[in-house]
């Protein structure tokens, strides 16, 4: 349903600056933008030179005025942007003309909401707009807008066609059970489904790199003291963050870095050796470093190689403990062996059965170029051509939902020949999936996304 009332914002960022900008959207934006601009008529998309005026007729600002009438506008209703200087009073002012003139004050969001109602675009593409604005990389930038665009939306729209496609079938098989061929039997309907929830898998791999390129990867460097943990730390953070001496125990609290590696962003935690100490505070530091592990996305399992004969030695033997604890977490794990200029190790990937497994050594860099090319494909990095796009945790949970009704849908078909069963867990996925660009959404799930956008946007 249209909207009934006109809201207005300044679109601009706080502070003084060249320019800056209102925007007005609703059935009442062109009479505002006429009265304050004193003009009988506006061009749509033409800039206006104009004085505008308080309700005395006295000026506030000398500024340009553009009119984008609906539906052809961003939010798909009458549109009036104001741009005059970037003046926080000269601003206010004109916010203040605007709501005297019938418009009311923006909430966070609304216009990016009122183009998602007005199907200017989906709501993961209304998510973009402000996962761009809070871009702090490149690539994360470049993420936003492959999304804004609608390349994580298009995906989305082939994988429920394709849905819809396949319940057709099933649903028909199920009413027309009198028919002579046996369609749940005959090998396509299980085709057609194990594609799908490849593609559902590819999708998920792809939203995840998005969100790791949003949010940044996490990752935290464990294992006994001594291993070289706070030198390697100080070494991809590029100073000398962490403090390092030869005394077991130095590090005592996790100490995060935030660093980038070619726009990438990484969040790197150093932990406390690890090991059986009567020592009460090191004690805490170790509770400490376990609780880090546990809310990582990677770990980097450190092996000093110079102190062992063993090259591969057990995941159990670098890190006390991990064999229970690690069990529970679904959490990556890659071996670092350092010190490999006293080892004799070859710096850079090793083969190991298991684990990724690289040769470093943290003095003198060596085999630190891989180290970094490995945490860069950790992080999402892709071929400028394969640029994923970015999602948030919403998506992910989804597409997993998704995944999940679709597996449960073959095991009916494939154990149980359960065409009902199959039919309900393909609607499921399918609602699902819509979940993420809108065309299934609830109201108080909308309020939740478009409160934590910019006012104005």
């Amino acid at each position: 349903m249209p909207a009934t009332d006109t809201i207005v914002a300044i679109a601009t960022a706080p502070g003084r600056g060249g320019i800056g900008i209102l925007r007005l959207s609703g059935p009442a934006a062109a009479p505002i933008g006429r009265a304050l601009s004193g003009r009988t008529t506006l061009r749509p998309r033409h800039a206006h030179h104009s004085l505008f005026r308080d309700g005395d007729g006295q000026p506030i600002d000398d500024g340009l005025l553009l009119f984008f009438p609906g539906p052809h506008s961003f939010t798909g209703e009458d549109v009036v942007e104001v741009q005059g200087h970037g003046s926080p009073v000269v601003l206010d002012h004109l916010l203040e003309r605007c709501i005297q003139l019938g418009a009311r004050q923006a909430r966070p969001g609304e216009f990016s909401q009122r183009a998602f109602l007005n199907d200017r675009l989906d709501l993961a593409q209304a998510e973009a707009i402000a996962d761009l604005i809070e871009a702090g990389t490149r690539a994360g930038a470049r993420a936003a807008l492959q999304s804004l665009q609608g390349a994580f939306s298009t995906e989305l729209n082939e994988l429920i066609e394709q849905l819809i496609a396949l319940r057709v079938y099933v649903e028909a098989a199920i009413d027309f059970p009198e028919e002579e061929i046996d369609f749940l039997a005959d090998g396509e309907v299980r085709q057609r489904l194990e594609t799908l929830l490849k593609r559902v898998e590819h999708t998920l791999a792809r939203a995840e790199q998005g969100r790791r390129l949003k949010e940044g990867l996490t990752v935290v460097i464990a294992g006994r003291p001594n291993a070289g943990k706070s030198s390697l730390l100080n070494a991809l953070a590029g100073h000398d963050a962490a403090i390092v001496t030869d005394l077991a125990g130095t590090t005592r609290d996790p100490l995060r870095e935030d660093i980038q590696l070619d726009g990438l962003p990484l969040h790197i935690i150093d932990t406390a050796g690890l090991r059986d100490s009567p020592d009460a505070i090191e004690q805490e530091g170790i509770r400490r470093a376990w609780r880090a592990i546990e809310q990582a996305d990677h770990l980097l399992a450190i092996h000093d190689s110079s102190q062992s004969s063993d090259t591969f030695p057990a995941l159990a033997d670098l890190l006390p403990d991990s064999e229970q604890r690690l069990s529970t977490l679904d959490l990556p794990v890659t071996l670092v062996h350092n010190k490999c200029d006293l080892s004799g190790l070859p710096p850079g990937p090793l083969d190991h059965p298991e684990f990724p497994s690289l040769a470093v050594s943290a003095l003198t860099g060596e085999g630190l170029d891989a180290l970094r090319h490995h945490l860069k494909q950790l992080a999402g990095w892709q071929p400028e051509q394969q640029s994923p796009f970015s999602a948030r945790r919403r998506h992910l949970t989804a597409l997993e939902t998704a995944r999940i009704h679709l597996l449960h849908g073959k095991q009916a078909l494939v154990q149980f020949a359960a065409g009902e069963l199959l039919a309900e867990d393909l609607r499921a996925a399918q609602q699902a999936l819509e979940e993420i660009t809108g065309a299934y959404t609830a109201d108080d799930l909308l309020g939740e996304i478009f409160s934590s956008f910019c006012i104005g946007k």
